[in-house]
């Protein structure tokens, strides 16, 4: 995997201490953009091929603290992981690991509660509407979950939740919140930042008690297509938001 930050100030000396900084810079920016929880929600990225070796934030630590080296290296395969001192949160370690194992391509997961993806996540419907450009990129791209199990602390609501997501990117996660995967950190970045924007325009559109105007299939379909031609912009969004950083917060690179 390559460093996609190219323009950044930070300097990575070698490509895991580059993920790392990559992971807990995503975390750091979650919380200027209040997509975190209290010391919940888990944010993970592969560093094997294979994707069963993982790094992601340690347990019950504020977003707003943890720095790269901070970050747990992790095996999907490991069984002994639960029994260390240094254990990850459950939830995290059953989702997160599960879904690492069964998809080397979801190379980053981000998971978290945020307000407008976790209203629309209580909604009986909770289908993102394509109603605009943003709420389009996700048409016939996220999943649905509406089987909650409770806190996926198992492995059976674990397989549940992997099963469910299948070969897409997104979920929205019923009674709970949103989850996105992505082949790099700055695609996952760039893909809940517009996911839950377009949660945002859902939930106020609905506000109004106005009927929605909803896009055709075709239209779409095709808003959607243009977003996937337009991922470059991806690295440049998370590029630019790490800059900030830089300046601003700069022992995450630590």
């Amino acid at each position: 995997m390559t460093n996609n930050l190219s323009g950044s100030e930070t300097f990575y000396k070698d490509e895991e201490t580059s993920l790392r900084q990559q992971l807990s810079a995503a975390l750091r920016l979650a919380v200027r953009n209040d997509w975190h929880e209290a010391v919940a929600n888990h944010f993970s990225l592969a560093i094997s091929a294979d994707g069963k070796q993982f790094l992601m934030n340690p347990r019950w630590r504020h977003f707003s603290r943890v720095r790269a080296s901070d970050l747990l290296l992790l095996d999907a395969d490991d069984d002994t992981t639960m029994q260390d001192d240094n254990a990850p949160d459950p939830t995290a370690w059953a989702i997160h690991g599960r879904i690492h194992a069964s998809r080397p391509d979801a190379r980053c997961i981000l998971h978290v509660h945020p307000p407008y993806g976790t209203t629309l996540a209580c909604l009986a419907d909770p289908e993102i509407k394509p109603i605009d450009q943003n709420t389009a990129r996700f048409f016939n791209r996220t999943a649905i979950d509406l089987e909650f199990g409770g806190i996926a602390d198992d492995s059976d609501e674990a397989n549940r939740l992997a099963r469910k997501l299948g070969n897409k990117r997104c979920m929205i996660m019923g009674n709970h919140g949103v989850l996105v995967t992505a082949p790099t950190v700055a695609e996952a970045y760039d893909e809940l930042y517009f996911l839950e924007k377009a949660c945002k325009t859902l939930v106020f559109a609905y506000s109004t008690g106005k009927p929605l105007n909803v896009m055709s299939d075709e239209l779409a379909e095709k808003t959607a297509q243009g977003w996937d031609e337009y991922r470059d912009q991806s690295f440049a969004h998370f590029a630019e938001m790490v800059r900030i950083l830089d300046q601003e917060e700069p022992d995450y690179a630590h």
